[in-house]
C-alpha cells in the first residue's frame, strides 16, 4: 500500500529545545528503530566521524535525525496535516496547503508539542515574566538575571544548568522533598538508584541505594526491577490500570541525569516547597511559597513537564473526537497501537497509557515500528517483543 509521511522532521527537537542541551538517555538507548539497525545512531556517527561517548549532544541528534530521514523517508512531505475526518469509512486529510486526499489509515505521531503543562497558579503571569521550558529555546537571554525553574525533573534541572552557565542566578523550586539523580547507564545504574539527601546541597551529595543483583533493562527506562516490565509493552497493556499507571510513573518520574550535579553548583535549591500564589510586582514576578517565604525574580521558568490530551492536537476533527475513547487524555490502543475509531493509531507518548513509559521515549520506536508494521500490513505479529 502506498504511504505518504507529513511533517518536519524533529522539529520539536528543533524549535523548542535549547543549544547546549545534552540526551538524558545514552547512545545505546538513542537508536531510531529500523531494519537491521541499518540507520542507528553509530552507523551515522561512523559516516560523520563522531566519536560517541556516554553523552549525546542536541546537536548530534538533531543532525543524526535528518541523516535517519534522508535514507527512511526521503521524500517526506513539509506540508502539515491541518485536519482529520472521518468519511464514509476513510480519512478525510486536509493539508496545511489546502489540497486534500483520503486515506484509509491514520498513524498520528505528532509529538508533545500541544501538551505543556503549565500549573494554574502561574495563568495570571505574562509570557515576559514566566514561560514553558518548552517555549523558551534561549537561555542565554536571562544572563545576568534572576530566574525561578519550577520543577525537579530532568526539563527543570537541565534547564537550571544551561541558565547557570549563561550567568543567570537560579533557584530551583520543587514539591520533592529530594531530587532522584540517575545512574550512569554505562555502569548499569537505574533509574532512582541515586537519590540526594534532602537536608544536603542536592547538587553535591547523594548517597547511592543498591542491593539489587540484576542489572537494568536496555532501554533505560525505570529501575533493575520495573525497567524489564516497562520494556515489555505488550506485558504492559495487559496489566490493570490499576498496576500499569503507578508502574509507569515509577519509570518516569522526575529525575535528572548523572552529569548534571557538576553543572549545578552554583544554582540554589529549595525542595518540598510548592508555589501558592505568583503575581506580577513591579516588573518582576513575585511568588509566595507554602512556607510563608517570598521570592521576587525577573523571570519564571516552568520546567513542569507535559500533561497529554489529544484533543489538544489541532488536526482531529470533532467527529474523530467523538468516537475516540481516550482515559486521562490519552487514547486507549489496542494490538498494533490502534485506536477505538478503526484506522487510527497513536504512537510516542500518547501511546504510554496503554504500553508503558517506554512510548514516552526514543528507545520505545524498537517496539512500536514492528509492531505497526506488521499490523498495518495484516501480518501475524508475535504476542510478545521486547522494546529494545
Amino acid at each position: 500500500m502506498p504511504t505518504l509521511a507529513f511533517g518536519e522532521t524533529l522539529g520539536f527537537w528543533h524549535h523548542t529545545m535549547p543549544d547546549g542541551m545534552w540526551l538524558r538517555s545514552s547512545p545505546r538507548a538513542s537508536h531510531i528503530s529500523s531494519p537491521g539497525g541499518q540507520f542507528a545512531l553509530s552507523r551515522w556517527a561512523d559516516e560523520h566521524d563522531q566519536k560517541l561517548g556516554k553523552i549525546i549532544t542536541i546537536e548530534q541528534f538533531r543532525a543524526y535525525g535528518s541523516w535517519f530521514q534522508d535514507r527512511a523517508v526521503p521524500d517526506l512531505d513539509p506540508r502539515l496535516i491541518t485536519n482529520v475526518e472521518r468519511v464514509d469509512g476513510e480519512f478525510a486529510v486536509s493539508l496545511s496547503d489546502g489540497e486534500q486526499l483520503l486515506a484509509s489509515r491514520v498513524v498520528v505521531a505528532a509529538g508533545l508539542g500541544p501538551f505543556a503543562y503549565i500549573p494554574a497558579v502561574f495563568e495570571g503571569l505574562p509570557r515576559s515574566l514566566a514561560s514553558h521550558a518548552s517555549a523558551t529555546p534561549d537561555l542565554e537571554q536571562f544572563a545576568g538575571r534572576s530566574v525561578a525553574v519550577i520543577g525537579a525533573g530532568q526539563s527543570a534541572l537541565e534547564s537550571a544548568a544551561l541558565l547557570a552557565e549563561a550567568g543567570a542566578d537560579v533557584e530551583i523550586l520543587g514539591r520533592a522533598s529530594s531530587i532522584y539523580w540517575l545512574g550512569n547507564w554505562s555502569d548499569g545504574d537505574g533509574n532512582g538508584d541515586q537519590s540526594v539527601v534532602p537536608s544536603q546541597h542536592p547538587a553535591e551529595t547523594w548517597r547511592a541505594r543498591r542491593g539489587l543483583f540484576w542489572r537494568p533493562a536496555p532501554t533505560e527506562v525505570g529501575g533493575r526491577l520495573s525497567s524489564w516490565v516497562g520494556a515489555a509493552p505488550d506485558v504492559m497493556r495487559r496489566l490493570p490500570r490499576g498496576v500499569r499507571t503507578p508502574l509507569t510513573y515509577h519509570c518516569i518520574r522526575p529525575a535528572g541525569a548523572f552529569w548534571l550535579p557538576d553543572r549545578m553548583r552554583s544554582a540554589k535549591f529549595a525542595l518540598g516547597r510548592t508555589v501558592v500564589s505568583a503575581e506580577e510586582r513591579e516588573g518582576r514576578a513575585l511568588l509566595r511559597l507554602d512556607d510563608g517565604s517570598e521570592r521576587s525574580v525577573e523571570h519564571v521558568l516552568l520546567g513542569t513537564g507535559y500533561a497529554i490530551d489529544v484533543r489538544r492536537y489541532p488536526f482531529l476533527s470533532p467527529g474523530v473526537l467523538a468516537d475516540l475513547r481516550t482515559v486521562a487524555g490519552s487514547p486507549v490502543l489496542s494490538k498494533g497501537l490502534e485506536s477505538s475509531v478503526a484506522g487510527l493509531h497513536f504512537t510516542g507518548a500518547p501511546a504510554a497509557e496503554s504500553f508503558g513509559p517506554v512510548m514516552r521515549f526514543v528507545v520505545g520506536t524498537a517496539y512500536t515500528a514492528p509492531a505497526l508494521t506488521q499490523h498495518l500490513l495484516g501480518r501475524r505479529s508475535p504476542v510478545f517483543r521486547w522494546a529494545f
